[in-house]
């Protein structure tokens, strides 16, 4: 009775316990399936993901390592002076070694050359390229008629010259002078072979695959072989589009059949599930018939204990492993949010420097709103941009550790907005460079009030971060303007600004309206100074000083840029050293040398006008006094002589005097006053004035001249004042020496002197 009891109790139960067993098999190979395939697709876009931003960056690493070599190097903006490249062919040369150092630095980057549009001329790294020789002459002319544009061309072939293989680019090109100069363009190759080769590096063949689509859905490279483009064969995931070009990644699965087999084995299952759940039913409904009342029975322990696990959970070993899934979501769940915060600062940034260059500007007010940046309550009725600089940041990097700078650089954005929400006004921050923030200021005030609320606003930054965070900041204040879309132009007033801080380097805060106007230079006037000064210091007159002081002095009345007021020092510094660094080893080496390069890297880091004036004081005092030195040293016998026999050959000529001779022999009128004391033991003005006596007593003695020629004769003007220099030197005057038929005194010769 007990086993018939036990054996039919058995064949109840059992057909529920496998029923269950194989709805959990075939429902975890289903989820398996499900999980498997959408973290396959995950991790996929990831992996795309990661190609697209690794090669937008270095695009973009490109362009910028070029332009700011194109904005530092003075040479590529020589080289569009046609005379100046005509005079000093170092220019050339000079520019197709920076192009080459460039194109070595960068795998990507193929080429890179320089059109001239004045005589259509070509720079690329083999030397200067004729038009009609040129084989990219296409390129340039479609440039041209479309200069505003500024993205990467589609793949395109290229070639320097006819007899070249063309190679497969991508290009760019910029107008020169930097940003918008009409004398020439910089054009960029990349070449698309390194391209396909990193994309290539970054994708496991064996597995993946990618292909890349142009604009038009065109196949531009893939990592799959033609046979399995022709069949299509793989399983396609994302697409990714790369928005710096205009293309389209596509990637997926290479081995495609792995998920087939899944699948089939997935579907296997859900067929043996069913099949057993057909099995069970009616098995059960059998035993149901035979077995009522217990199967009644079990039915409502079933219930009963599935209320009881609802209520307190399952087996321990089966909680733990719940516990584990659990620690297992929550972990996944805080990554998820910690990447969601990652991706909103890194949408905020990108938002902020989409406004400056003026990208995407149809739909800001939506990506601000998405982005929860548009202000609570009334909206700005006008915006401004403001760039705050870090002084002297060399200090800072080398006074700081890295994790301090960072801490730093965060508080003082936190600090800044605060202030400007605490005076009423919208503020938001992010860093466009190293050394710079820049900071959005809404305001609801007129524009006059609006102008003011800024200033008050950056001078109680500066003086809570000065007091506090020991730090000196500079504020460049760009004018307000009505609207988000127009916030990149007082962007670009506020970095103008930046751009004459050594001039206005006096004020901690920089408006745009503080800007001088440029149509009113004179720039020869700035070179007239500095002629002055070499001149000055060539005759030793010591005057120098005074041109020196002017020139500083216009520098900072007309507000020039930085780059600017380094130009025009520069080039008073090459004026200088053609004048005087042949001279001496000495003198050469205060315009060549180590010392000499350290003496302009600290010029070139100083951040006020009136620092750059002491160094520059300072260094061509050390110059003046190593001239004067090097000038008492000479062989002034020779000098003497010289000065002497141009003075007994030209004498009679009325214009002679001390700065005809220094004009003359490029010394100063009073070191030759010294050499005639120092040498005849009488004034340069004696020395002439016996020359011309001696010669007048003789005309007067042998000729029948009249007195007013031979004063003329003589060097003297008209007969009053020779006759009065006459008299004094001889006693008489011409008429009475001539009445008296006296002859030529006995005055010591010239020869003697």
């Amino acid at each position: 009775m007990k086993r018939n009891w036990y054996r039919r109790m058995l064949l109840s139960y059992f057909p529920i316990f496998l029923f269950t067993v194989t709805i959990l098999i075939f429902l975890s190979f289903i989820v398996v399936n499900d999980i498997s395939h959408k973290e396959t697709v995950k991790a996929d876009r990831i992996t795309t993901g990661y190609m697209e931003d690794r090669l937008t960056r270095s695009l973009k690493g490109i362009e910028m390592d070029v332009l700011e070599e194109v904005e530092k190097n003075d040479r590529y903006r020589d080289f569009l002076n046609i005379g100046l490249t005509g005079e000093n062919r170092q220019v050339i040369f000079d520019v197709v070694d920076s192009m080459r150092t460039l194109t070595a630095n960068d795998s990507l980057l193929d080429s890179i050359y320089v059109y001239r549009h004045e005589d259509k001329q070509v720079l690329t790294r083999s030397g200067l390229v004729k038009w009609e020789a040129f084989a990219d002459k296409g390129f340039i002319e479609r440039a041209l008629a479309n200069p505003t544009s500024y993205s990467w061309s589609a793949v395109r072939p290229y070639r320097e010259f006819s007899t070249e293989q063309n190679k497969r680019v991508i290009s760019i090109f910029k107008r020169e002078p930097l940003p918008f100069g009409t004398d020439g363009l910089i054009v960029i190759n990349v070449d698309m072979y390194a391209v396909e080769q990193m994309i290539r590096s970054m994708t496991n063949g064996d597995v993946s695959f990618v292909d890349v689509r142009d604009a038009s859905g065109t196949l531009l490279f893939s990592t799959r072989s033609e046979e399995d483009i022709k069949d299509s064969r793989g399983k396609l995931l994302n697409r990714v589009p790369l928005e710096l070009t205009g293309w389209t990644f596509e990637s997926g699965i290479a081995a495609g059949q792995l998920f087939v087999w899944v699948s089939v084995i997935s579907y296997v299952w859900v067929v043996i599930g069913l099949l057993t759940v057909v099995f069970a039913i009616l098995y059960i409904i059998y035993i149901t018939r035979k077995n009522y009342k217990p199967i009644r029975v079990m039915m409502n322990r079933i219930e009963s204990i599935q209320l009881r696990e609802d209520a307190f959970g399952l087996k321990m070993d089966e909680l733990s492993m719940i516990d584990h899934t659990l620690e297992s979501l929550i972990q996944q769940t805080a990554d998820y949010e910690k990447q969601q915060r990652e991706n909103l600062l890194v949408s905020r940034r990108q938002l902020f420097h989409d406004m400056l260059q003026g990208n995407g500007l149809e739909r800001v007010a939506d990506r601000l709103a998405k982005l929860g940046l548009l202000p609570a309550g009334e909206m700005p009725r006008q915006l401004a941009f403001v760039v705050v600089e870090i002084g002297h940041y060399r200090d800072f990097r080398s006074g700081f550790s890295v994790r301090d700078q960072h801490t730093l650089k965060f508080a003082l954005t936190n600090v800044l907005q605060e202030l400007a929400q605490a005076d009423g006004m919208y503020g938001w921050a992010e860093w466009i460079a190293e050394n710079r923030m820049g900071m959005i200021l809404g305001l609801s005030g007129e524009h006059s009030s609006a102008k003011e609320s800024i200033r008050i606003f950056a001078d109680k930054g500066r003086s809570w971060v000065d007091e506090h965070l020991r730090l000196s900041l500079l504020f460049g204040v760009g004018h307000p303007v009505p609207g988000w879309e127009r916030v990149g132009l007082s962007y670009k007033a506020a970095v103008d600004v930046l751009q004459h801080k050594m001039s206005l380097g006096k004020q901690a805060v920089i408006m745009s309206e503080d800007l001088p106007e440029e149509g009113g230079r004179k720039w020869y006037a700035y070179v007239q100074y500095g002629s002055g000064l070499v001149r000055e210091f060539r005759l030793l007159t010591g005057e120098w000083r005074a041109h020196l002081d002017s020139l500083f002095g216009h520098l900072e009345k007309d507000r020039l840029k930085d780059e600017d007021i380094r130009m025009v020092l520069q080039t008073m510094m090459d004026m200088l050293e053609s004048e005087l660094a042949d001279m001496s080893d000495e003198l050469h080496g205060h315009f060549k040398g180590p010392e000499a390069g350290a003496k302009q890297l600290a010029a070139d880091e100083t951040a006020t006008l009136d620092e750059l004036k002491s160094l520059y004081s300072e260094r061509l005092t050390e110059i003046y006094r190593a001239y004067v030195a090097h000038s008492e040293t000479k062989n002034h016998r020779a000098m003497i002589n010289e000065l002497k026999a141009y003075i007994e050959e030209h004498f009679e000529n009325p214009d002679l005097s001390l700065k005809h001779l220094s004009d003359r022999f490029h010394i100063s009128g009073k070191y030759v006053s010294y050499l005639f004391k120092e040498e005849f033991n009488m004034k340069f003005v004696d020395f002439i004035v016996q020359l011309r006596m001696e010669r007048a007593e003789k005309l007067l003695a042998e000729t029948e001249e009249s007195v007013q020629n031979i004063a003329l004769q003589v060097g003297y003007a008209n007969s009053i004042t020779f006759g009065r220099v006459f008299k004094r030197i001889v006693g008489v005057t011409p008429g009475d020496y001539r009445r008296l038929k006296l002859k030529p005194g006995n005055a010591r010769p010239a020869g003697d002197i």
